[in-house]
């Protein structure tokens, strides 16, 4: 899900902090960096924390920014998709709520089974289930969730999941449900029952109903734009206040019947997000865990220079969570203009990137591991090749040799735009492509505002640090979201940020995806991955985990591994409501 991109999503500025000496070995960085070869950061990996919560109390949750987006047509972020499709939105199918490997499984949520194909898979028909209501006591119809995924095509919605783009039927050139207009391939043929059309076989296609786009919306609440500041609510929780920047309360929505709910437990009262605090307070007070600060948890990571506070803790560290996010963080380089047009330069920037200094400023070995390619280690059977063998701290003398073939013996200038959150892996980007002659401006973006930033393709920068996340296990979801030319958008673009149009990388695409064999199209994505590689439109830097450090009350909390390794808000809560505040 970028969005699967989350890489703007940091919690703070990350400064230079190793873990480890910094003469560690590759292999000990990859392992974690602990003198036993276990991650000390990563020892609930795949467990829950703190027991089974109790009902009741308020959970807050302190962050730095507000959301990107929570109108389920727009939500295709992370972290915001898990908080939305969580508590405040259901969609057709959804993942499992429990940790490690079993929160990859789909199960059904609006819908009584994972969807029924037929036509070849060309055609997928869900039956809705009866008794799922909005916060006003009105039934979710199958026609609310034909509008919603209409919505999502709205030129002024821009920043959600293309699935339906990509896949649906007649889609081409559609602009939304605007002036009465409609998509004849999502048929409601009663309020239960919804089928979709595709333009093509897609086995995959009840994955794509996990997304917020297949949610339900009544077409008597859209507010257009301002949607996403009140979506009407068809989960646990409603919104009761949201100020946007500051703070946003939910309540619990009784309306919701847990019986048609599997997956949300829905522990707490009430939820608090407390935004615009300063991302160091937050580590700090979550690491005191003083008062309301024990039924507290942080939407961000914790920021590296905080590790040194925690890891040699035990009794901190044992309310660290740290889920890989299964996200692979890139710097994507505008090919489509100079000089990233001429691929000599793209390798130039490979060559000379030193990942080996981007991960020391993530927070070192303990929270990241250094990637050779773009799809992580978890669609290659656990462990990414190295097909280019560059060494993670660079090669100056390489990158300086194809700059000169490329006729730049003296270097370049250029502008790289992170999240101000990916300041410091910034700073250690432009001090490693400087010793190769390649001078690097830094622009910052409010993580609020960063994807419209560089979504926007005429004005924005050469460079843009960012990453992409499968949204489930299978290299269709990675390399044709990153990095197939027919989906750019002027505004609102997303995950192919490199602007790379390759017609052979498309055809190759397009094969891979009319695969019947899931081993056979597996191997392939995997050969694409290095083919594409050798072009260079990004550089694959790192792959990080999401540490969290946890108040001292909650309970029932697991990083998500659906979730790029944020809490699952499904379960989450509290050990004694009583002592939470709010």
């Amino acid at each position: 899900m970028n969005k699967r991109t989350c890489t703007a999503l940091a919690a703070a500025t990350a400064a230079v902090l190793a873990l480890g000496a910094t003469s560690c070995s590759t292999a000990k960085r990859q392992s974690g960096g602990g003198q036993d070869g276990k991650n000390p950061a990563a020892a609930h990996e795949g467990a829950a924390i703190g027991g089974t919560p109790q009902k009741g109390g308020t959970l807050t949750v302190l962050s730095n920014q507000d959301f990107t987006h929570l109108d389920p047509a727009r939500n295709w972020v992370m972290n915001d998709m898990d908080f939305g499709t969580r508590l405040l939105y259901r969609t057709l199918v959804t993942y499992r709520a429990a940790p490690g490997t079993e929160g990859g499984k789909l199960v059904p949520d609006l819908a009584t089974d994972l969807g029924t194909p037929s036509d070849g898979a060309k055609t997928w028909t869900f039956h809705l289930k009866p008794g799922v209501k909005y916060e006003d006591g009105s039934p979710v119809t199958a026609q609310d969730v034909k509008y919603n995924v209409e919505r999502s095509f709205s030129p002024d919605l821009p920043g959600g999941s293309d699935y339906a783009a990509r896949y649906l039927a007649g889609a081409e050139g559609y602009q939304g449900p605007a002036q009465g207009k409609h998509l004849d391939s999502v048929r409601t043929p009663d309020e239960r029952t919804i089928v979709f059309e595709l333009r093509k076989p897609f086995a995959e296609f009840p994955n794509a109903t996990a997304m917020p786009a297949f949610a339900p919306v009544p077409q008597a609440r859209d507010k257009g734009p301002q949607y996403d500041n009140r979506p009407f609510s068809s989960g646990p929780y409603k919104v009761d206040a949201y100020d946007r920047g500051k703070k946003l309360v939910l309540v619990r929505n009784d309306q919701w019947d847990p019986k048609t709910d599997e997956v949300r437990k829905a522990y707490p009262d009430k939820l608090v997000v407390v935004m615009g605090l300063k991302a160091n307070q937050i580590d700090d007070r979550l690491i005191a865990s003083q008062g309301a600060d024990a039924s507290a948890v942080s939407w961000g990571a914790l920021r590296p220079e905080s590790a040194a506070k925690v890891l040699p803790d035990a009794a901190v560290r044992e309310r660290l969570l740290a889920e890989s996010q299964n996200c692979t963080d890139m710097v994507q380089m505008d090919t489509g203009r100079a000089p990233f047009d001429d691929v000599r330069v793209r390798r130039a920037v490979q060559y000379a990137l030193d990942r080996d200094a981007v991960l020391t400023a993530s927070g070192g070995p303990a929270f990241n591991d250094p990637s050779t390619a773009y799809m992580p280690a978890t669609l290659f059977d656990g462990k990414q090749p190295d097909t280019l063998k560059i060494p993670a701290t660079g090669d100056t003398a390489k990158a300086k040799e194809f700059l000169k073939e490329a006729g730049k013996p003296d270097g370049f200038s250029t502008q790289l735009t992170v999240s101000s959150g990916d300041k410091g892996r910034a700073e250690a980007i432009q001090q490693s492509l400087a010793k190769a002659g390649i001078k690097v401006t830094i622009e910052t973006v409010d993580p609020s505002a960063f994807y419209a930033t560089i979504g926007d393709t005429k004005n924005r920068t050469g460079m843009v640090y960012t990453g992409w996340c499968p949204d489930y296990p299978s290299g269709s979801t990675f390399l044709p979201f990153v990095f197939d030319g027919r989906y750019i958008k002027e505004k609102g673009n997303s995950g192919n940020h490199s602007l790379f149009r390759d017609e052979a990388v498309m055809k190759r695409m397009d094969e891979i995806a009319a695969m019947t064999d899931p081993q056979q199209a597996a191997r392939a994505w995997r050969q694409l991955d290095g083919e594409i590689l050798a072009k260079a439109p990004a550089v694959p830097v790192l792959v990080r985990r999401w540490p969290l450090v946890l108040g001292t009350n909650i309970a029932g909390a697991y990083g998500h591994t659906s979730f790029a390794g944020q809490i699952d808000y499904a379960t989450v809560g509290l050990k004694d409501p009583a002592k939470s505040r709010g």
